[in-house]
């Protein structure tokens, strides 16, 4: 649905709430006595304050309740049901490694920062998942006296200590010493999962065991691409069913589902994912992604939202759920470490057999071959290798291609006899090409037989992060775009900037296309003109790739450039189309025997032309 602009009267409108709202607060100011009392309160609270604790965090489209003001603490704790809480100060607890760097609020007792400390975005900002609001965690549950608590308005107290060598962080919202609802974080050295365990103690006479207990997890994914429109392609919410079935919400458009029996849910940012999975599957939950690009825009923050809603079960009249929170990057050999929760499965590989081999062929090959190459060159020689390997395929296709070169004159012949009649045409062009023993579509089959291998290389180098921010040549970032020369204007459908690999991929598909469906352009009478088709599939592929990775364009280049070679010297050294149309002329002459499909493809045409000749009677 395309969002409303806002008219005058809206903007009217506005302004009056606001005046109302101004007028409103003036009424409620506190009184002197009240001020004094509540500075009074403040000081001594600052007193007894770690510094480090003072600084505020903000909770996703929550408001954030000053529990030291005791008239406002009466009112909080009447609208959240009549629990009468141990007041607790604002602030937040940091838990880190060497790899990953989080704050957990005392409002909510959620996190509210996670910042990856190995990594940067394009413009060398520190990775953020988690920042400033753009996520919220929380739980609904209903009381015995049928209120609504929400936890994420709630104040926990941290308390620190540590398992081993492993940070442990107790959040716990208090009724009283023995009753709380407690969040427990823990957190391993050089590790991206944190240990996550919800429970509850002495609330089963406070909890109405008949409401369930909801919890929401929402939030926006922050753009971490110098190109917003191809990071939010492969940004997506993706989950995992018990039986171990991938599904994934729309990547280009608003999408809810209604789902069960799920183990892990991720909010996929490209390169980067936060993940909670369950210990016990989630019963059923409603997922739901909302697209926030509109255009490829510097100004753009945000990719996605993604809202998850479900259900924990309480088990006498208490809650106890394990989990897991994973924030890190959607990176194969760090996700394949997690074997137990097949977190690997997250990454888009590809569907199918195209999925497995960009899983256990290439990607495996591109570390080995990255290990001890260059980034760059690693592409240029596994592109080398897959189009050496694929060259007895190519060989086949243009031994394809040079029989129906030969047939040219001939099938030209046949269409001019036969131009007024387009079923007998058909039917002689067809007996040539059984008596020559060549068959139109064996140049498609070695062509059918390549397209695993492009399209899980067009999938490889998208989602492969060990091409992130790595350079070659003029490219600054092999899984982002090049740029040759920046517009002061853009392009629809090509951008404000100009990529030099695309250029180079597209020129290369040109010729090649120019060796393999030039010679034959007209040889199938009622097929689309291939003239037409050869000039657009290069201009397509320039403005498709400009803000494609660079890496995927250098492989596109190098690959066409390769095939190029490859068919030239099949031409010049291997081929002798004189000595195929010999070959071809001594087939003619031998009595060929029909298969059983040529033979029913030959009676459906002569009863065609049977029935033809009979209405014209």
């Amino acid at each position: 649905m395309e969002e409303k602009k806002l008219d005058v009267k809206s903007i009217i409108g506005f302004v009056l709430i606001f005046a109302i709202l101004i007028f409103w607060f003036y009424l409620n100011q506190p009184t002197q006595e009240e001020l004094e009392a509540q500075q009074a309160q403040q000081e001594q609270v600052e007193e007894q304050q770690n510094p480090e604790e003072q600084e505020a965090t903000t909770v996703l489209e929550q408001p954030a309740v000053d529990l030291q003001d005791s008239v406002a603490l009466a009112n909080y704790q009447k609208s959240i049901g009549g629990f009468q809480f141990t007041p607790a100060r604002e602030g937040f607890t940091t838990l880190e490694n060497d790899m990953l760097y989080l704050e957990v609020s005392n409002q909510g007792g959620q996190i509210t920062e996670a910042r990856m400390k190995q990594f940067v975005t394009y413009d060398s900002i520190p990775v953020y998942l988690v920042r400033d609001g753009n996520a919220d965690f929380n739980l609904s549950f209903t009381t015995t006296d049928n209120r609504v608590m929400q936890s994420n308005t709630l104040f926990f107290e941290p308390e620190l200590t540590k398992n081993g060598d492993n940070q442990v962080l107790s959040m716990k919202a208090r009724v009283s010493e023995n009753q709380f609802l407690e969040y427990r974080y823990e957190i391993k050295p050089d590790d991206y999962l944190v240990d996550f365990s919800i429970r509850t103690q002495g609330l089963s006479s406070v909890i109405n065991g008949t409401q369930p207990i909801n919890l929401k997890w929402q939030m926006r994914g922050i753009r971490h691409n110098k190109s917003v429109q191809y990071e939010n392609r492969y940004t997506r919410l993706t989950y995992n069913h018990e039986d171990g079935k991938i599904s994934k919400l729309s990547e280009s458009s608003d999408d809810e589902e209604i789902e069960e029996d799920i183990k892990w849910l991720s909010y996929r940012q490209h390169f980067f994912s936060s993940i909670l999975a369950a210990e016990t599957p989630f019963d059923s939950a409603t997922l739901s992604s909302r697209n926030l690009v509109e255009e490829e825009s510097k100004e753009t923050l945000f990719t996605k939202e993604y809202t998850t809603q479900t259900t924990l079960p309480l088990v006498g009249g208490e809650l106890a759920s394990s989990m897991y929170w994973y924030y890190g990057p959607t990176d194969v050999k760090v996700l394949k470490e997690y074997k137990d929760l097949a977190l690997a499965d997250s990454i888009p590989f590809g569907w199918g057999i195209f999925g497995w081999i960009n899983r256990q062929v290439f990607t495996p090959f591109y570390e080995f071959l990255s290990s001890f190459l260059p980034f760059g060159i690693a592409i240029v020689v596994m592109t080398i290798l897959v189009r050496l390997l694929m060259s007895p395929v190519t060989y086949k296709s243009y031994l394809s291609q040079a029989k129906m070169k030969v047939l040219k004159p001939e099938i030209t012949e046949l269409n001019e006899k036969y131009k007024d009649n387009a079923m007998k045409r058909q039917q002689e062009t067809m007996k040539l090409y059984n008596k020559a023993g060549v068959s139109p579509m064996s140049g498609c089959v070695p062509a059918l037989l390549q397209l695993p291998i492009f399209y899980a290389l067009f999938m490889f180098f998208p989602t492969s992060f060990a091409l992130r921010q790595k350079s070659f040549l003029w490219a600054e970032d092999l899984s982002s775009y090049d740029t040759i020369m920046e517009l002061p204007f853009t392009i629809p459908f090509y951008g404000d900037h100009v990529s030099l690999f695309p250029i180079l991929a597209s020129v290369a598909i040109f010729f090649y296309m120019m060796m393999t469906t030039g010679q034959n352009m007209q040889t199938q009478p009622g097929m689309p003109n291939m003239k037409v088709i050869m000039y657009i599939s290069p201009l397509l592929m320039l403005f498709f790739f400009n803000n494609y990775a660079s890496g995927l364009s250098l492989y596109y280049f190098v690959s066409n450039l390769i095939t190029i070679f490859i068919m030239l010297a099949i031409k010049n050294f291997i081929l002798d189309e004189d000595k195929i149309h010999a070959q071809i002329e001594e087939k003619k002459k031998q009595p060929k025997k029909e298969n059983r499909f040529q033979r029913k493809m030959r009676e459906m045409m002569e009863q065609a032309e049977e029935q033809k000749k009979a209405g014209r009677r």
